[in-house]
C-alpha cells in the first residue's frame, strides 16, 4: 500500500502511556461495534421475518433523522479528493502501557488511512449535498474509557456512537497478523475503515434506529440485525477501497489482503478456531463468505446503492 508522503489526520488522539480510567472489561460496553476476537450478543421477541419488514420501513422512516439514508444508498459513490503516494514497514507500534513515540511510524499509517477515508466520505457525502463530519480515532493501550463504557484491548477495535470516535490498540494488528493469519498494511486498514463505516452508519442516522429495534428482539433476532449492521459496514470499506485504489495506492495484492482480513475474522471461522464448532444463532459479524462477499460488492463499482444489507438475502 503506498502510503507515504500523504496527507495524515489531525484526528488522531494518543492515549498511549495512559493507563486507562477504571477496570478493564474484555469485551466491549453498551453500543460499541467492534471487530470480533470473539462472538456473541444480546437482546429479548420479534421474528425474524418480522425484524427485515421492520428494518425495510425503518430504511423509509429515517428521514426524519434530519440525513436520509435512501438519499445516499441511491448514489453513484463520490467525488475523489486528491493525494500523494508511499509505503509502511512492519511495526506494530502501541504495545503495553509504555508511551509510545510521537510520530511512530505505524501511528503515521493510521492516521493516513484515516485521511483517506475522510477525503472519501467527505466526497461521497458532499455528492449526496450532506457534510460528512470526521469521527475522531483514538490509540490506546490495554483499556480505555469511552462514552460507551470502559474496554480493554481484548475488545478489538471499536467504534463508539456516543462519542463520534473510533478506538484501536495497535497490538491488534499482531494479533490479525500472528493469530489470525491476516497480514498486510490492507488488511489493516479495512479494520480502520469497517469502524469508520460503523461512523457512517452513525451520521445517517442507522446505527440509532438499530439500537431501538433491537431492544425488544430474541437475542437470535439481535443478532441477525447486528450480522445485516456489520455487513453494511464492511460494503462501506469496500465503497473506501474503491476510492481508494482509484488513486493509485494499492499495490497488487492489496485487496485480495483485506478479503482474507475478513475471511479470518468471520463468526464461523472464529468459532471453529476458537471452540471447535460454529453456533449459526450467536454470529452477530457475519460468516466469512459474508462478509467477503459484501466488502467486495463495495468495492466493485464503489456504489453506496450496493450496500443495503437491511433487506433480501445476506
Amino acid at each position: 500500500m503506498l502510503w507515504r508522503g500523504r496527507r495524515q489526520s489531525d484526528n488522531v488522539e494518543d492515549d498511549r502511556g495512559d493507563s486507562g480510567s477504571g477496570g478493564g472489561l474484555d469485551g466491549g460496553g453498551p453500543g460499541q461495534f467492534r471487530i470480533p476476537i470473539g462472538g456473541g450478543a444480546g437482546g429479548g421477541g420479534m421474528s425474524l421475518s418480522g425484524l427485515i419488514i421492520f428494518a425495510v420501513v425503518a430504511l423509509i422512516a429515517w428521514g426524519v433523522f434530519g440525513i436520509n439514508p435512501l438519499q445516499l444508498l441511491n448514489g453513484d459513490g463520490g467525488a475523489l479528493l486528491p493525494g500523494g503516494g508511499g509505503q509502511i514497514s512492519d511495526n506494530s507500534g502501541g504495545q503495553g502501557n509504555g508511551a509510545a513515540p510521537a510520530n511512530d511510524e505505524m501511528k503515521q499509517f493510521v492516521a493516513t488511512v484515516l485521511a483517506e477515508t475522510e477525503d472519501t466520505w467527505t466526497g461521497i457525502f458532499k455528492s449526496q449535498g450532506l457534510t460528512y463530519e470526521d469521527p475522531k480515532l483514538v490509540l490506546f493501550s490495554s483499556q480505555i474509557r469511552s462514552a460507551c463504557g470502559f474496554a480493554s484491548s481484548a475488545a478489538g477495535p471499536f467504534y463508539c456512537p456516543g462519542d463520534h470516535k473510533v478506538y484501536l490498540d495497535m497490538t491488534f494488528f499482531q494479533q490479525l497478523d500472528q493469530q489470525f493469519g491476516a497480514s498486510g498494511e490492507f488488511a489493516r486498514a479495512y479494520v480502520i475503515a469497517h469502524e469508520v463505516g460503523h461512523h457512517v452508519q452513525n451520521l445517517t442516522g442507522i446505527m440509532s434506529k438499530f439500537n431501538q429495534m433491537r431492544q425488544g428482539m430474541s437475542e437470535a433476532d439481535a443478532n441477525q440485525l447486528s450480522v445485516r449492521i456489520e455487513l453494511q459496514a464492511d460494503c462501506f470499506a469496500g465503497v473506501w477501497a474503491h476510492y481508494t485504489a482509484q488513486k493509485g495506492i494499492l499495490e497488487p495484492g492489496d485487496f485480495e489482503s483485506a478479503l482474507n482480513a475478513a475471511k479470518q475474522i468471520g463468526d464461523d471461522t472464529l468459532q471453529k478456531k476458537m471452540q471447535g464448532y460454529v453456533v449459526p444463532e450467536s454470529f452477530n459479524h457475519g460468516t466469512s463468505q459474508q462478509r467477503q462477499t459484501w466488502l467486495a460488492r463495495g468495492y466493485k463499482n464503489g456504489k453506496l446503492s450496493d450496500c443495503n444489507t437491511m433487506s433480501g438475502p445476506l
